[in-house]
């Protein structure tokens, strides 16, 4: 809004001039969506206080009864800092904006179902697993398709570390697609059991696609890395400077011990957010490896089911695999920093990636 309003000024006063480039966007969309979180988040809490928004805690698992009634649908937070923050700051006639900020709303509003279902029967089932996947497949199918609609799209994948190996998929790419969006939204759900555990890693992979968007939509910079040149992508470097900015200010009331907490409507609809960025700026199997916390979160829980009902027996104490060393007896804050330290180190690996070919 503000990009369209202000950059035909930069024809009369040259001060505006600023306004078209994207960098300059990017960090006014970060601390836009970080000033928002600030100021929204309080009143934010004591509404969800005052209507009795409070977090079921189950029964079975490790002791987490301190919880019990910390506010949920912090998400909300997160959503709304980033959404104005984007139609502030991006070019809204990008395709790709539309696309992943739909996405992410649209998963938002199905988280929102499942945490309102959940405060309202005070049960931690919310909706069937069913119903979540069948509308999370269908709104990722569509940005599936958006993106093989894009006239310079091919569908052949970047593989890390692999310079001159680009298999072509054909049409399984938007199966694949939809895969990787579906997957990444289940991942984060699933790592978002304690305190801070999720938002940081996912401040961290947003920060990193920050710089993927960046340079896919900059024709120089993906030459000279040898990586696919997504025009308009770059846009997509604003989205995630909001992400980062909003999260920012969403880990100021979520760090330990926590006054609000993610909830479904903010875990499903950031998940979402980074499978959509990966599939429109190209790196898809990249976001396997920044994305690694939620990769072996998700892993964790699938190895233990199956084990389970082929043996009788458990791989982990406790899935997702942050329980399984509460179990072991580490501290919530210990669990979380070094989660974050690991995000950290996968997202330099997979930023190594694009260079060390």
């Amino acid at each position: 809004m503000l990009y369209h309003l202000l950059v035909p000024l930069a024809d009369t006063f040259t001060l505006f001039n600023v306004f078209r480039y994207i960098t300059f966007r990017t960090a006014a969309a970060t601390l836009t969506a970080l000033f928002l979180s600030f100021v929204v988040g309080p009143p934010l809490i004591r509404r969800l206080q005052a209507l009795s928004a409070g977090q079921p805690i189950r029964e079975i698992g490790p002791d987490h009864a301190h919880k019990e009634g910390t506010p949920t649908m912090g998400g909300l937070l997160i959503l709304l800092s980033l959404g104005i923050s984007v139609l502030l700051w991006a070019d809204l006639t990008n395709r790709a904006i539309w696309s992943v900020l739909i996405l992410t709303l649209g998963y938002g509003v199905l988280g929102f179902i499942d945490d309102y279902q959940k405060v309202r029967k005070q049960d931690s089932a919310g909706i069937t697993a069913r119903t979540k996947i069948f509308w999370q497949t269908l709104l990722a199918l569509g940005v599936g398709i958006l993106i093989t609609q894009d006239p310079n799209f091919d569908s052949q994948l970047q593989v890390p570390f692999f310079k001159n190996f680009t298999p072509d998929i054909g049409w399984l790419y938007v199966p694949l697609a939809a895969f990787i969006i579906v997957a990444a939204s289940n991942g984060v759900n699933l790592t978002d059991g304690l305190d801070g555990l999720a938002i940081g890693p996912v401040m961290i992979a947003g920060a990193t696609f920050l710089i993927l968007a960046y340079t896919a939509g900059h024709a120089g910079l993906a030459d000279y890395l040898a990586v696919k040149n997504v025009p308009g992508s770059g846009q997509l470097a604003i989205f995630c400077g909001a992400l980062v900015g909003g999260s920012l200010g969403f880990l100021w009331f979520n760090t330990y011990p926590a006054q609000l907490f993610m909830g479904d409507v903010g875990a499903l609809a950031l998940g979402g957010a980074l499978g959509a960025i990966a599939v429109h700026v190209r790196q898809e199997i990249l976001l396997g490896v920044v994305g690694g916390v939620f990769v072996v979160e998700t892993l964790s829980v699938m190895i233990q089911v199956a084990w389970f009902k082929l043996t009788g027996e458990r791989v982990f104490l406790m899935a997702p695999i942050h329980h399984h060393f509460e179990k072991l007896g580490w501290a919530e804050q210990k669990i979380v920093v070094r989660f974050w330290i690991i995000s950290i180190i996968l997202s330099l690996v997979a930023l190594s990636s694009l260079k060390l070919r």
